[in-house]
């Protein structure tokens, strides 16, 4: 695009005009556009009931994907067609780590690959794994190997935050102990509630390990009970603008856990994020 130095100023000037009337600066950054999905487990007590009903209410407030915590006894390719049938994508599954190992491997690739996902996240770790420095770094070696295997049928591997990942063992966390000592292939879930209940900072962790965060879950932390995503202390503005520029990420997933209307709260959290204008 052609573009002379006096448009530039005036475009320039145009973005400091509407910033100074109160514009969220991310709304004018012309930052990488990231697909919004949703894990599944904030409805997991509706969906015991209703499966199909609650993807398709899932479709209809606006999520493009899902991430499943769980399958309710439904087969790859059952759950393949609700996606299918509602317009969603599978952005991700969460799976123990027994399933990434040998005995289950060629089963949890054939299981993801139906489903159209590529994303095999564990959501914790037995307790021996992260019981002292040397276990997280052994931890750390066997996910790297997991996921040089999975790359190779087209998966990426990779955990998800808790708040006892930042927990410090001989000074240093067990989250800094695990993603200091794998390569890039290892996706780094972060969790921005999680990790501020373990008493991280999202926003530090995103700089430090730059382009690893290929899925984040958004989650609120603080504010009040119940509270949405943008009702809490979370800096948004930050996670969005490293997210989008140096975090690598392919996919935002809201995940809300709490309350007595979970399609309520889900829904504001959804309108929270579209007028940040990422959806």
């Amino acid at each position: 695009m052609n573009c002379s130095r006096r448009e530039l100023l005036k475009y320039s000037a145009g973005v400091a005009a509407l910033a100074a009337l109160g514009f969220p600066r991310l709304a004018l950054a012309a930052g990488k556009k990231i697909p919004v999905g949703l894990q599944l487990y904030s409805l997991r007590k509706e969906c015991a009931k209703d499966l199909p009903g609650m993807i398709a209410a899932v479709a209809k407030i606006g999520f493009r994907g899902i991430e499943f915590a769980g399958y309710h006894n439904r087969t790859a390719k059952e759950l393949r067609k609700l996606l299918d049938d509602n317009g969603l994508v599978c952005c991700g599954t969460h799976t123990a780590l027994k399933t990434l190992l040998p005995a289950e491997w060629k089963a949890t690739v054939e299981f993801n690959q139906t489903l159209g996902n590529k994303f095999l996240i564990v959501p914790s770790l037995p307790h021996d794994r992260v019981a002292s420095a040397e276990a997280c770094r052994d931890t750390a070696k066997l996910f790297g190997e997991l996921a040089a295997k999975g790359k190779e049928c087209g998966m990426r591997v990779g955990y998800h935050a808790h708040g006892g990942d930042f927990k410090k063992i001989d000074g240093e966390t067990i989250w800094d102990l695990f993603f200091g000592n794998t390569g890039p292939d290892v996706v780094m879930q972060l969790d921005t509630g999680n990790c501020l209940v373990g008493g991280g900072d999202p926003v530090a962790m995103l700089k430090k390990y730059p382009g690893r965060a290929v899925t984040i879950h958004l989650k609120e932390h603080g504010g009040p009970k119940a509270a949405a995503i943008g009702e809490g202390v979370v800096p948004w503005r930050e996670v969005f603008e490293l997210c989008e520029t140096s975090g690598g990420t392919d996919w935002y997933i809201v995940e809300h856990e709490v309350g007595s209307d979970p399609l309520k709260s889900l829904t504001a959290c959804f309108d929270f994020l579209k007028k940040q204008g990422k959806v």
